[in-house]
Formats: C-alpha cells, sequence, structure tokens
C-alpha cells in the first residue's frame, strides 16, 4: 500500500527494514556476552527504524538505508548502556576490589578472604561488606569493556564485519575454559551460590534459605563472585560470557 505521494506506507516500510534491524542485531550478538537477549536488541532497534522513519529527509545526501543504519544501531546501544545502572563510583570502588583480588591472587597462589580484600583495601569488614551490597548487579562484562581506550566505540567500529576469524573463535573458546575455570576455583560458598542461582534459577530469599544466611549476604557473596571471575576475564582481554536459561553471570543482575 502506497501513500498520496507514492511511497510505501509506514506499516510497509517497518516491514520492508524488519530484516535490517535483526541483521544489525545478530551483527551486535556476536560481539556481546550470551546473557543479552537478542529479541530486546530487536525491540531497540525498532524504535530506531520508527524514529529514522520520523526524520529522515531526501536530499539531503544520504540514502534512507544508511541513515537508518545509524539510528537503529544508536537505539540498540543506547538499550545496553540504559541496562547498565549501576553508579560510577561503586564502578570505581569494584575496579579496586578486582585489583586487590588479582594482586593478593598473585601473591597468595589463591583466592583471598573477605577480611584480607578489606585490608588490602583499607577498609573494615562491615564497610567492605557494605561496598559489596551496593554492588549488587555488579556485572561480569560492561559496554566500556570494550572500547580501545580511544574512545572509539567497538561495537560501533565492528558491527559491519560479518565474519569471525578463526583466531578470534579461537581466543573466544579460551576465554569460556579460562571462564568455566574460575568459577571452579571459587571458594565453595560463593560457588554454591553461584550454582543456585544460575543452575537451578533460585532467587536470593531460597538460596539465603538454602545456605542458611540472609538475603543480604547472598547479595555480597554475589557481588564478590563476579568481581573474582571479572578478574579473569579482564586479565584475558575479552568480553565473553555463558548464558544458562536466559540468565548468565555476564548479565550479573542480583
Amino acid at each position: 500500500m502506497y501513500t498520496a505521494q507514492g511511497v510505501l506506507a509506514k506499516d510497509q516500510q517497518i516491514a520492508h527494514y524488519m530484516p535490517l534491524v535483526r541483521r544489525i542485531a545478530y551483527l551486535l550478538m556476536a560481539r556481546l556476552p550470551a546473557s543479552v537477549d537478542v529479541d530486546d536488541l530487536i525491540q531497540n532497534g525498532l524504535i530506531g527504524l520508527l524514529d529514522a522513519l520520523e526524520r529522515y529527509e531526501e536530499g539531503l545526501g544520504a540514502q534512507f538505508e544508511t541513515y537508518a543504519v545509524q539510528r537503529i544501531r544508536g537505539a540498540m546501544l543506547d538499550g545496553l548502556r540504559e541496562n547498565d545502572w549501576m553508579p560510577r563510583s561503586v564502578r570505581r570502588e569494584m575496579r579496586r576490589v578486582e585489583e586487590a583480588i588479582r594482586t593478593l591472587e598473585h601473591e597468595r597462589g589463591r583466592a583471598p578472604s573477605e577480611k584480607e580484600l578489606a585490608d588490602a583495601l583499607g577498609l573494615s569488614l562491615a564497610d567492605y561488606q557494605k561496598l559489596l551490597l551496593d554492588a549488587r548487579g555488579h556485572q561480569l562484562v560492561y559496554i566500556e569493556d570494550i572500547t580501545d581506550g580511544s574512545g572509539d566505540d567497538y561495537l560501533e567500529r565492528h558491527v559491519s564485519e560479518t565474519s569471525r576469524d578463526p583466531l578470534g573463535l579461537l581466543e573466544e573458546e579460551s576465554t569460556r575454559a579460562a571462564l568455566a575455570a574460575a568459577i571452579e576455583a571459587l571458594p565453595e560458598r560463593e560457588k554454591l551460590m553461584m550454582a543456585l542461582y544460575y543452575e537451578q534459577d533460585l532467587n536470593l530469599r531460597e538460596i539465603g534459605e538454602v545456605m542458611g544466611v540472609t538475603e543480604s549476604r547472598v547479595c555480597q557473596l554475589h557481588s564478590q563472585a563476579v568481581a573474582r571471575l571479572r578478574t579473569v576475564l579482564t586479565g584475558t582481554g575479552k568480553a565473553a560470557g555463558s548464558g544458562r536459561r536466559g540468565r548468565s553471570a555476564a548479565r550479573a543482575g542480583a
């Protein structure tokens, strides 16, 4: 169906460009943790497409599809960033925790205890545990983890890639193996908590009942476990994660 101006009606235009939205979504998924829902990307991309249809003006030198790609991709990235709600101050503190974990593990050859981490950070145990509670929702991968430090967004630069080189696939497999080993090396209580949350799909209250601790304590254990696992990921320089039934440590929302 066409309008009086001889162009496709909006619903026909949406149907026509939906394959483009899906293609961009799946190209982004190749660079994101497995926990990210492709349907969420597509939904955000559809918003970008609608915005492009509303704003596009012919005669400005850009074809509509070129213009729409930018709007669609931008809407998807905005949606990803909106999910990253943790205050920057807490993120900075959790990076200090990660660095302390990395240093103490290197020095002692084992996972440091909470008390050891608190001492290394110059905090009381109570203050350290409060930081862990404030950091509920600490994620294994953030958008900023996959930038090159120059302000040029990694996803923006690589969204047009249609294939993945063999070396990249090997590196990703290596990262997954390292992450699996890191989960296995977690202290027993943290490993149990992660298994109950990601494998058994229990909520925090249920996990607390199983472990005989409060829900707040489960949040603390979760934040600390994610910090330990991030030391593995940031050490490899890759941003990868594995999901299970739609939830994953790569998107550790408590």
